[in-house]
């Protein structure tokens, strides 16, 4: 009997997310629309994303968020975002920890999501990674959001790993490449909790803090498209000594 309710009651946690992730969408679709018209309005769809959207998820989950800071981000200042990525939960945390406004790096896939996927494919940067073409295209698509003031957000594993053992999988290079080419400084952060809160396993999660570190930065200027795989070493030690260590 009480492995029934514990499956009830994983069941409920579930389908309260997707109401959660789906309300304000409806709520606010028109401004949300508006939004997206323009790319110079893109700004003010980050605000109610974050404010209107990721933060009523992360609470009302019951995961209060608490950020430790190694370094701050400067307003109006760009950056190439970067984490581990184990749960949904980490694209609202992404949300949270930014104030400043950043664009989603992303498989296409996920394009097919009812309610999330009409605007994810509206705002985000799709990438086909069967396809080269795709790949570099991102690369154009990237230095006009940067040119823009915008910051850019990729998860470098590339997708949740399918076995849910795996600490950290190995880091792909695009998010490393990309911010050498552009000369923006790499962000990494590391997200504790969110595959105990919310992982893809559907009988499993539930409400509790979500912690995230965002670590000092490394800088670009000096460095070349040969240092991609280095600088792409040196972060993932980064995230992995401090998933290991929690």
């Amino acid at each position: 009997m009480p492995r029934l309710v514990k499956k009830i009651g994983y069941t409920l946690y579930r389908i309260w997310f997707y109401i959660l992730v789906a309300l304000p969408i409806f709520l606010f679709f028109p401004f949300l629309l508006l939004t997206t018209l323009s790319q110079k309005w893109y700004p003010y769809f980050f605000w109610l994303a974050r404010n209107l959207w990721a933060l009523p998820i992360l609470y009302g989950m019951g995961c209060p968020p608490k950020v430790y800071w190694d370094e701050r981000l400067e307003r109006g200042k760009s950056y190439m975002l970067v984490a581990n990525h184990t749960s949904m939960l980490d694209i609202m945390l992404m949300l949270y920890i930014s104030k400043n406004p950043f664009v989603f790096v992303g498989k296409k896939e996920l394009a097919k999501i009812p309610v999330f996927g009409f605007f994810y494919k509206r705002v985000c940067i799709m990438v086909d990674r069967g396809d080269a073409r795709s790949r570099t295209a991102v690369y154009r698509r990237a230095q006009k959001r940067l040119n823009q003031g915008l910051s850019i957000c990729i998860f470098p594993e590339g997708g949740v790993p399918d076995d849910e053992s795996v600490l950290l999988d190995n880091f792909k290079n695009g998010a490393f490449k990309m911010a050498i080419a552009h000369t923006i400084p790499v962000v990494p952060m590391t997200f504790y909790d969110n595959k105990k809160r919310f992982s893809f396993s559907f009988f499993s999660g539930g409400p509790g803090r979500i912690r995230a570190k965002v670590h000092s930065f490394y800088k670009t200027e000096n460095l070349s498209e040969d240092d991609k795989a280095g600088l792409r070493e040196k972060v993932r030690t980064v995230i992995l000594k401090e998933l290991q260590t929690r």
